[in-house]
């Protein structure tokens, strides 16, 4: 059976931006005179809300304000550097048409702010394909817990268990597995050694077809 509905994380899973991400915080820890290291951004930063980031980052609870101040130096930063290279992973139009020619619907979950989708979605036309976008204002907890991907199968109405995931993360991807889907995860980010708790990994979207997430419904 096919899967009932696919849902996408966006960071490092629509498009290729982590690197850029990782180049902002880098600029931003030097800047607060902390040492920066890309294990680091992996294991806590990678795929969190920003409020879970900058209380990390600083090791304490910060107000809102100061996450709000912080986020947006940060988030604007990388905007700035991402702006001239910004374009889909490889294969993602394809396979979008694809789910669409099949009357799948589609959804994104992520742990991004609402500046960041609308900075991807003015440089990358693909708003249309999506039923729903969740993003880090309309959950209380963020990746790796379930929350996000639990409120996404809600609003397409559509059993988690129904649902594949594509994640880049490893927060994302124990995030849609704890909510019960089948992950399907990117190597954007991490290895296939990193990634193997995914149920299917691919290094783009010319390796994955409908067919193939049959097999994973």
């Amino acid at each position: 059976m096919f899967p009932q509905a696919v849902i996408f994380d966006l960071d490092g899973t629509l498009i290729d931006n982590n690197s850029y991400h990782i180049e902002a915080f880098r600029a931003f820890y030097q800047k607060i005179g902390k040492p920066f290291s890309l294990d680091e951004y992996k294991q806590h930063i990678n795929g969190r809300m920003n409020k879970e980031i900058f209380n990390y980052i600083f090791n304490t609870e910060l107000s809102p304000e100061k996450i709000e101040a912080y986020t947006n130096e940060k988030e604007s930063l990388y905007r700035e550097l991402y702006a001239r290279h910004i374009r889909p992973i490889n294969g993602l139009i394809d396979f979008l048409n694809e789910l669409e020619a099949a009357k799948i619907p589609k959804a994104v979950a992520t742990s991004g702010i609402i500046p960041n989708i609308n900075f991807m979605f003015e440089h990358i036309p693909i708003r249309k394909y999506f039923l729903t976008v969740v993003d880090s204002s309309q959950i209380t907890i963020g990746k790796p817990h379930p929350e996000i991907f639990l409120t996404t199968a809600s609003k397409l109405n559509v059993p988690p268990s129904a649902c594949v995931a594509f994640e880049d993360s490893f927060a994302g991807v124990r995030s849609a597995k704890d909510a019960g889907m089948k992950v399907v995860a990117l190597t954007t980010t991490h290895t296939t050694e990193e990634l193997k708790v995914a149920d299917f990994i691919i290094n783009d979207y010319s390796e994955i077809s409908l067919t193939k997430l049959r097999y994973l419904a």
